[in-house]
Protein backbone atom coordinates (compact mmCIF):
# COMPACT_ATOMS: atom_id res chain seq x y z
CA UNK A 1 0.00 0.00 0.00
CA UNK A 2 1.39 3.40 -0.97
CA UNK A 3 1.81 6.02 1.71
CA UNK A 4 3.31 9.46 1.93
CA UNK A 5 6.89 9.44 3.18
CA UNK A 6 9.01 11.90 5.12
CA UNK A 7 12.63 11.32 4.08
CA UNK A 8 15.27 12.80 6.37
CA UNK A 9 19.05 12.57 5.98
CA UNK A 10 20.55 12.40 9.48
CA UNK A 11 24.11 11.10 9.35
CA UNK A 12 26.62 11.23 12.18
CA UNK A 13 29.91 12.35 10.62
CA UNK A 14 31.71 12.43 13.97
CA UNK A 15 31.75 16.18 14.56
CA UNK A 16 28.82 16.27 17.00
CA UNK A 17 26.66 18.35 14.69
CA UNK A 18 23.97 15.68 14.47
CA UNK A 19 23.54 15.30 18.26
CA UNK A 20 20.47 17.58 18.58
CA UNK A 21 18.76 16.00 15.57
CA UNK A 22 17.27 13.28 17.76
CA UNK A 23 14.61 15.86 18.66
CA UNK A 24 13.86 16.38 15.00
CA UNK A 25 13.42 12.65 14.44
CA UNK A 26 11.16 12.33 17.48
CA UNK A 27 8.93 15.20 16.40
CA UNK A 28 8.60 13.89 12.85
CA UNK A 29 7.90 10.36 14.12
CA UNK A 30 4.95 11.67 16.11
CA UNK A 31 3.62 13.83 13.28
CA UNK A 32 3.92 10.97 10.78
CA UNK A 33 2.06 8.59 13.06
CA UNK A 34 -0.73 11.13 13.51
CA UNK A 35 -1.00 11.73 9.75
CA UNK A 36 -0.50 8.11 8.61
CA UNK A 37 2.84 8.78 6.93
CA UNK A 38 6.11 6.89 7.09
CA UNK A 39 9.36 8.39 8.34
CA UNK A 40 12.53 7.15 6.64
CA UNK A 41 15.86 8.33 8.05
CA UNK A 42 18.99 8.10 5.92
CA UNK A 43 21.68 7.43 8.54
CA UNK A 44 24.52 6.13 6.38
CA UNK A 45 26.61 7.79 3.72
CA UNK A 46 26.14 6.62 0.14
CA UNK A 47 29.63 7.80 -0.80
CA UNK A 48 32.49 9.80 0.67
CA UNK A 49 31.44 13.34 1.57
CA UNK A 50 34.68 14.64 0.06
CA UNK A 51 33.25 13.56 -3.27
CA UNK A 52 29.61 14.48 -2.64
CA UNK A 53 28.16 16.33 0.34
CA UNK A 54 25.11 14.90 2.14
CA UNK A 55 23.03 17.74 0.71
CA UNK A 56 23.64 16.18 -2.71
CA UNK A 57 23.47 12.52 -1.68
CA UNK A 58 19.89 12.99 -0.44
CA UNK A 59 18.64 13.40 -4.02
CA UNK A 60 18.91 9.61 -4.24
CA UNK A 61 15.79 9.52 -2.03
CA UNK A 62 13.49 7.78 -4.51
CA UNK A 63 16.13 5.21 -5.43
CA UNK A 64 16.65 4.47 -1.73
CA UNK A 65 12.92 4.00 -1.13
CA UNK A 66 12.51 1.76 -4.17
CA UNK A 67 15.58 -0.33 -3.33
CA UNK A 68 14.17 -0.73 0.18
CA UNK A 69 10.81 -1.90 -1.23
CA UNK A 70 9.02 1.06 0.33
CA UNK A 71 5.96 1.99 -1.66
CA UNK A 72 5.29 5.70 -1.74
CA UNK A 73 2.97 8.29 -3.19
CA UNK A 74 4.56 11.63 -2.27
CA UNK A 75 7.86 12.23 -0.49
CA UNK A 76 8.92 15.15 1.67
CA UNK A 77 12.69 15.55 1.76
CA UNK A 78 13.34 17.56 4.94
CA UNK A 79 16.43 18.68 6.83
CA UNK A 80 17.28 17.12 10.18
CA UNK A 81 17.66 20.51 11.87
CA UNK A 82 13.89 20.99 11.88
CA UNK A 83 11.10 20.40 14.38
CA UNK A 84 7.48 20.11 13.35
CA UNK A 85 4.53 21.30 15.43
CA UNK A 86 2.19 18.43 16.39
CA UNK A 87 -0.78 20.35 14.94
CA UNK A 88 0.89 21.11 11.61
CA UNK A 89 -1.65 20.63 8.79
CA UNK A 90 -1.02 17.76 6.40
CA UNK A 91 0.96 19.53 3.68
CA UNK A 92 0.76 16.43 1.44
CA UNK A 93 -2.86 17.43 0.89
CA UNK A 94 -1.80 20.87 -0.39
CA UNK A 95 0.53 19.86 -3.23
CA UNK A 96 -1.84 19.36 -6.18
CA UNK A 97 0.67 16.58 -6.88
CA UNK A 98 3.25 19.13 -7.98
CA UNK A 99 6.79 19.58 -6.77
CA UNK A 100 6.50 21.78 -3.70
CA UNK A 101 8.91 24.02 -1.80
CA UNK A 102 9.05 27.13 0.37
CA UNK A 103 10.74 30.41 -0.46
CA UNK A 104 14.04 30.95 1.37
CA UNK A 105 12.94 33.78 3.63
CA UNK A 106 16.31 34.61 5.14
CA UNK A 107 19.59 36.30 4.27
CA UNK A 108 19.01 37.95 0.92
CA UNK A 109 22.70 38.76 0.66
CA UNK A 110 23.36 35.00 0.66
CA UNK A 111 20.44 34.29 -1.69
CA UNK A 112 21.43 36.96 -4.21
CA UNK A 113 25.10 35.97 -4.01
CA UNK A 114 24.10 32.39 -4.83
CA UNK A 115 21.87 33.43 -7.72
CA UNK A 116 24.33 35.89 -9.23
CA UNK A 117 27.49 33.80 -9.03
CA UNK A 118 25.91 30.59 -10.31
CA UNK A 119 24.46 32.64 -13.15
CA UNK A 120 27.79 34.28 -13.92
CA UNK A 121 29.89 31.12 -13.85
CA UNK A 122 27.52 28.27 -14.67
CA UNK A 123 24.04 29.17 -15.93
CA UNK A 124 25.11 31.79 -18.45
CA UNK A 125 22.82 30.97 -21.37
CA UNK A 126 19.96 33.29 -20.38
CA UNK A 127 18.79 35.84 -17.84
CA UNK A 128 18.17 34.62 -14.31
CA UNK A 129 14.81 32.84 -14.75
CA UNK A 130 13.42 33.71 -11.31
CA UNK A 131 13.47 36.50 -8.74
CA UNK A 132 15.05 36.38 -5.30
CA UNK A 133 11.61 36.18 -3.68
CA UNK A 134 11.01 32.92 -5.58
CA UNK A 135 14.26 31.26 -4.47
CA UNK A 136 13.44 27.94 -2.79
CA UNK A 137 15.12 26.53 0.30
CA UNK A 138 15.82 22.83 -0.31
CA UNK A 139 15.40 21.91 3.36
CA UNK A 140 11.71 21.23 2.60
CA UNK A 141 10.90 19.76 -0.80
CA UNK A 142 7.95 17.52 -1.73
CA UNK A 143 8.08 15.39 -4.86
CA UNK A 144 6.68 12.17 -6.30
CA UNK A 145 7.42 9.57 -8.98
CA UNK A 146 6.84 12.14 -11.71
CA UNK A 147 9.94 13.98 -10.52
CA UNK A 148 12.36 11.07 -10.52
CA UNK A 149 13.89 12.12 -13.82
CA UNK A 150 14.43 15.64 -12.48
CA UNK A 151 16.19 14.28 -9.38
CA UNK A 152 18.39 12.11 -11.56
CA UNK A 153 19.21 15.12 -13.72
CA UNK A 154 20.22 17.00 -10.58
CA UNK A 155 22.63 14.22 -9.65
CA UNK A 156 24.00 13.94 -13.17
CA UNK A 157 24.52 17.69 -13.32
CA UNK A 158 26.60 17.46 -10.15
CA UNK A 159 28.70 14.62 -11.53
CA UNK A 160 29.28 16.51 -14.78
CA UNK A 161 30.13 19.81 -13.07
CA UNK A 162 31.45 18.74 -9.67
CA UNK A 163 34.72 20.66 -9.66
CA UNK A 164 33.11 23.85 -10.91
CA UNK A 165 30.30 23.66 -8.35
CA UNK A 166 32.74 23.10 -5.49
CA UNK A 167 34.91 25.95 -6.75
CA UNK A 168 31.97 28.38 -6.75
CA UNK A 169 30.99 27.31 -3.23
CA UNK A 170 34.48 27.72 -1.84
CA UNK A 171 35.16 31.06 -3.53
CA UNK A 172 31.84 32.80 -2.88
CA UNK A 173 30.53 30.90 0.19
CA UNK A 174 27.18 30.16 -1.42
CA UNK A 175 24.77 27.22 -1.26
CA UNK A 176 25.67 23.64 -2.10
CA UNK A 177 22.80 22.08 -4.06
CA UNK A 178 20.29 24.87 -3.56
CA UNK A 179 21.29 27.26 -6.38
CA UNK A 180 21.54 24.38 -8.86
CA UNK A 181 18.12 23.12 -7.78
CA UNK A 182 16.56 26.53 -8.35
CA UNK A 183 18.11 26.98 -11.78
CA UNK A 184 17.38 23.48 -13.05
CA UNK A 185 13.82 23.62 -11.74
CA UNK A 186 13.13 26.51 -14.12
CA UNK A 187 15.36 25.29 -16.94
CA UNK A 188 13.51 21.94 -17.00
CA UNK A 189 10.12 23.70 -16.78
CA UNK A 190 9.06 21.68 -13.73
CA UNK A 191 5.58 22.62 -12.57
CA UNK A 192 5.95 23.59 -8.92
CA UNK A 193 4.04 25.17 -6.06
CA UNK A 194 5.20 27.32 -3.16
CA UNK A 195 3.85 26.92 0.35
CA UNK A 196 4.08 29.85 2.79
CA UNK A 197 6.91 30.50 5.24
CA UNK A 198 5.07 28.68 8.03
CA UNK A 199 6.12 25.35 6.49
CA UNK A 200 9.88 26.04 6.48
CA UNK A 201 10.70 28.78 8.95
CA UNK A 202 14.35 29.55 8.19
CA UNK A 203 16.57 32.14 9.88
CA UNK A 204 14.53 32.30 13.06
CA UNK A 205 16.94 34.68 14.77
CA UNK A 206 16.75 37.19 11.93
CA UNK A 207 12.96 37.22 12.36
CA UNK A 208 13.40 37.76 16.13
CA UNK A 209 11.08 34.85 16.91
CA UNK A 210 13.61 32.43 18.43
CA UNK A 211 13.29 33.52 22.05
CA UNK A 212 12.49 32.14 25.49
CA UNK A 213 8.77 32.41 24.72
CA UNK A 214 9.35 30.30 21.59
CA UNK A 215 7.39 32.84 19.59
CA UNK A 216 7.92 30.90 16.36
CA UNK A 217 5.63 28.14 17.67
CA UNK A 218 2.76 30.65 17.79
CA UNK A 219 3.10 31.77 14.16
CA UNK A 220 4.10 28.72 12.13
CA UNK A 221 4.48 24.98 11.84
CA UNK A 222 8.00 23.83 10.93
CA UNK A 223 11.03 25.39 12.62
CA UNK A 224 14.36 25.28 10.79
CA UNK A 225 17.34 25.85 13.09
CA UNK A 226 19.71 27.08 10.42
CA UNK A 227 21.78 30.26 10.06
CA UNK A 228 21.91 30.86 13.82
CA UNK A 229 24.87 33.18 14.42
CA UNK A 230 27.64 31.98 16.72
CA UNK A 231 27.31 35.12 18.84
CA UNK A 232 23.63 34.35 19.41
CA UNK A 233 24.44 30.75 20.33
CA UNK A 234 27.08 31.82 22.84
CA UNK A 235 24.72 34.30 24.50
CA UNK A 236 21.35 32.57 24.32
CA UNK A 237 21.89 28.88 23.58
CA UNK A 238 23.15 26.64 20.80
CA UNK A 239 21.17 24.51 18.36
CA UNK A 240 21.05 21.62 20.86
CA UNK A 241 19.52 23.91 23.48
CA UNK A 242 16.87 25.37 21.20
CA UNK A 243 15.82 22.12 19.55
CA UNK A 244 15.52 20.35 22.91
CA UNK A 245 13.63 23.29 24.42
CA UNK A 246 11.21 23.44 21.49
CA UNK A 247 10.60 19.69 21.43
CA UNK A 248 9.90 19.47 25.17
CA UNK A 249 7.61 22.49 24.97
CA UNK A 250 5.56 21.00 22.13
CA UNK A 251 5.62 17.32 23.05
CA UNK A 252 6.37 17.17 26.78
Amino acid sequence: MQSNVVFMPCIDTGNGRSNPYIYSIKSWEKWCKKNECELVVLDKLLCDIDYMKITWQRYHALDILENSNIEYDQVLMVDADTIIHPDCPNFFEMTEHKLVGVHNEGSYDWVCRSMENYHKFMFTDSDIPFSFWEYINTGFIIFNKNHKQFLNEMLQFYKDNREKIIGIQEQFHVGTCQPVFNYLLRRKNIDYKLLPYEFNMCDLTRKEILDNDLTMTKVGWIYHYNAIPQEFQKSYGDVQYWMEKTYKYLYG
